[in-house]
């Protein structure tokens, strides 16, 4: 690769809003689709930017600012989660809600994409501030979402009580009980069982379709986790009990390796409630060497960019399960395509949580609630169709994974909004 084709590389995988439109362009070319649709599908409907005061314990006020990103509603209401962060910007927030329709495009889930955030560091607030600043951000937005129009969930640093909070904001400004406004909420107030470990279940669905594609037993292979927040977690947990070896796991401080397998449920046991354990160990080893490991297995569940050309061709993995979203560059998936990778991307392998959050919708609309049973049942079902029809597409267009799930997942936006006149 030349030093120019390396900046190009490095630019577009910083930009992800860039390197997002590039891909559903490509995918809308193989579909027969003409510019008049990428037009409309290359940024969100609408972006909203608030800003809110917040008053501090100390009796100070701070004034935050968020994102509220609703990329297209041509199918239905957007959909897509929260997230506390401070790294958060316009373009990071418009991209994932991009990812976010066509997530729900392969999933087959009647939504668009949203996606939303508050640039701030909860690990540095307190409970108090963090309840506030939950409260103040669903005022600020409060207008352009709804049950039929745009549904939050969890995401970075937002939980179930992040949920709660802003759930009994929306009831007391509509003056109604809102469950169907968002999702990821405590089952005590209309949340899904299943909901909390969604994510990782998702993933783990996506592994053993993965392992049967590429005839790989899951029982005995070397699974490398990368992050231990919520959905890595829980992955290592169902890795573990699938008689998988976890032989690396890491967080924000370092990484973990073992050969002959960690002790997951000591790493769980010991893990903060931000998915920190490393610094309790002292045999640590970098990010950078847990993922050129030795394993069968890896699963980015970490942050965006982690796999690029720098270190694709040191993958030594047969399979690599996308839990993050963007952890991989589209340069660095070809090169691990070309190397025989099967490399299943985030739009298709993180996709358990907005699955479940579909669930919940369902329930709450209902007013009827589900087993763990059949939680775990229709995740399966779903996630396995999908995964089928992602492969399928990727053998019909000769293509990777990753662009194979965008050519499935713009497919039935592009119909919705063909058949609504507006192209």
């Amino acid at each position: 690769m030349s030093t120019n084709e390396t900046h190009v590389e490095a630019a577009e995988s910083l930009n992800v809003l860039l390197a997002t439109q590039q891909v559903i362009k490509e995918a809308l070319n193989r579909l027969g689709y003409g510019d008049d649709l990428y037009n409309l599908l290359s940024q969100p409907l609408r972006t909203l930017t608030v800003r809110f005061p917040v008053t501090m314990d100390d009796g100070s006020v701070k004034v935050f600012t968020g994102y509220r990103a609703q990329h297209n509603d041509a199918v239905g209401p957007t959909k897509g989660g929260i997230r506390l962060h401070p790294d958060v910007n316009e373009e990071e927030i418009q991209a994932l809600s991009m990812w976010m329709s066509v997530k729900c495009g392969i999933a087959d889930l009647p939504y668009g994409g949203g996606k939303g955030g508050i640039v701030c560091d909860p690990r540095d607030m307190s409970f108090a501030e963090i309840e506030r600043l939950s409260r103040a951000y669903v005022r600020a937005i409060s207008q352009i979402v709804g049950p039929a129009k745009d549904i939050p969930a969890p995401d970075v640093f937002s939980n179930s009580q992040n949920m709660a909070w802003m759930f009994d904001e929306y009831s007391r400004i509509r003056e109604s009980d809102s469950p169907g406004f968002i999702t990821g909420k405590p089952v005590v107030l209309g949340g899904s069982v299943g909901r909390e470990r969604a994510t990782a279940r998702g993933v783990a669905i996506c592994i053993d379709e993965a392992c049967r594609v590429k005839g790989i037993q899951l029982s005995g292979a070397r699974v490398v986790v990368q992050g231990f927040g919520n959905a890595g977690s829980y992955l290592a947990k169902y890795m573990k009990d699938a008689g998988a070896l976890v032989v690396g796991i890491s967080d924000a401080y370092g990484a973990l390796y073992q050969p002959n397998g960690l002790d997951v449920d000591e790493l769980l046991e010991r893990r903060d409630s931000f998915g920190s354990v490393t610094k309790l160990y002292r045999d640590t080893i970098t990010n950078k060497e847990l993922l050129e490991l030795p394993c069968d297995i890896l699963v980015p569940a970490a942050i965006e960019n982690q796999i690029t050309t720098d270190n694709a061709s040191n993958i030594q993995a047969s399979i690599v399960v996308e839990a993050a979203n963007g952890p991989t560059t589209m340069a660095a998936t070809d090169i691990l395509d070309r190397r025989g990778v099967l490399v299943v991307p985030d739009v298709l392998g993180n996709s358990g949580g907005v699955i479940v959050s579909y669930f919940e919708w369902v329930q709450n609309n209902q007013g009827y609630y589900w087993s763990d049973s059949e939680v775990d049942t229709n995740l399966s079902r779903v996630l396995q169709r999908s995964f089928s029809a992602v492969y399928a597409a990727s053998q019909k267009y000769s293509v990777n994974m990753r662009l194979a799930a965008y050519i499935v997942g713009v497919q039935r936006m592009a119909e919705a909004a063909r058949w609504r006149g507006w192209v």
